[in-house]
C-alpha cells in the first residue's frame, strides 16, 4: 500500500497519498463526521485501504485530466459515492474521449455539478466552489475557512487543483487551456487570505502569503471571489 501522510495544523483532517505516474496527490479530508476524496488517481483498493473503514460521502474532481479521475469511476461503484465536478468539465469526466487529456481515464458518472459560489457540504464542512480556468475550462478550486472546519485554531485550506503551485501556475497549454483564464483566476485566489494552505493537485503544499511574498502570480489587484 503507498504510504499515507497525515497533515497537520489545518482547520480539518488531512491525509494524502502520492499515486501515479505523474505522482498525483490524492487527498482525503474529513471533519469527523464526513469525508471525502480529491482527484483519486489510479488504484480504487489502495484509496478504500487509506480510508481506513470509514464512509466516504463524496468524489470532488477538480478538472477532466485522466490523472485526476482515473479511479473516480471505480471508487464510486466501490463506495456510493456521489461524483462532484464543474459544469464545464464534467462532459469529458462522463465521456473521456472527447477531450486529449482525457482519453485514458475511465468513463464515471458525475451525479452534481457545481459552478463558481456554490458550496459543497459534507459533514459540517462547507467548502466554497472558485471556478479557476486555465488549466482547463472548467478547473475548480475548493475553499474552507475555520469557521466550518473541526479546528478552529487552524490554517483555512484551498484545494486548488493543478491551478497554483507553489511558485507557479498549472499549464496552460493543454487542450482547454489559456493564459489569459490563467491570469484571471489567480486575481481571484489573490483575493484569499495569507495564512490560507494550499493543496495543490502534484507537489509541495504552499500558502497564499507564501505565493504573494515569493512570486509574482497574483498582480496588484485581486478580484472579488
Amino acid at each position: 500500500m503507498a504510504d499515507v501522510v497525515t497533515v497537520n495544523g489545518l482547520c480539518v483532517d488531512v491525509k494524502f497519498l502520492v499515486m501515479g505516474p505523474l505522482q498525483n496527490n490524492v487527498y482525503i479530508i474529513s471533519d469527523g463526521l464526513g469525508t471525502f476524496v480529491v482527484d483519486p488517481s489510479q488504484d480504487a483498493e489502495i484509496i478504500l485501504e487509506a480510508l481506513g473503514g470509514a464512509k466516504l460521502d463524496a468524489i470532488v474532481i477538480t478538472h477532466a485530466h485522466w490523472d485526476h479521475m482515473g479511479a473516480a469511476a471505480e471508487l464510486r461503484k466501490a463506495t456510493g459515492a456521489p461524483v462532484i465536478a464543474s459544469i464545464a468539465d464534467a462532459p469529458f469526466i462522463e465521456n473521456p474521449q472527447d477531450i486529449g487529456t482525457s482519453r485514458k481515464a475511465a468513463p464515471c458518472k458525475v451525479d452534481r455539478v457545481v459552478a463558481n459560489g456554490d458550496v459543497v457540504c459534507v459533514g459540517n464542512m462547507e467548502w466554497k466552489v472558485i471556478e479557476t480556468p486555465g488549466h482547463s475550462k472548467g478547473s475548480i478550486c475548493l475553499f474552507c475557512i475555520p469557521q466550518f472546519g473541526n479546528h478552529a485554531d487552524g490554517l483555512a485550506v484551498l484545494i486548488s487543483g493543478d491551478t497554483l503551485f507553489a511558485g507557479t501556475t498549472g499549464r496552460t497549454d493543454f487542450e482547454g487551456g489559456s493564459v489569459v483564464d490563467m491570469a484571471a483566476s489567480m486575481k481571484k485566489l489573490a483575493a484569499l487570505p495569507d495564512d490560507t494552505a494550499v493543496l495543490p493537485g502534484h507537489n509541495s503544499f504552499t500558502t497564499i502569503g507564501n505565493e504573494r511574498r515569493t512570486f509574482s502570480l497574483f498582480g496588484d489587484e485581486p478580484d472579488e471571489i
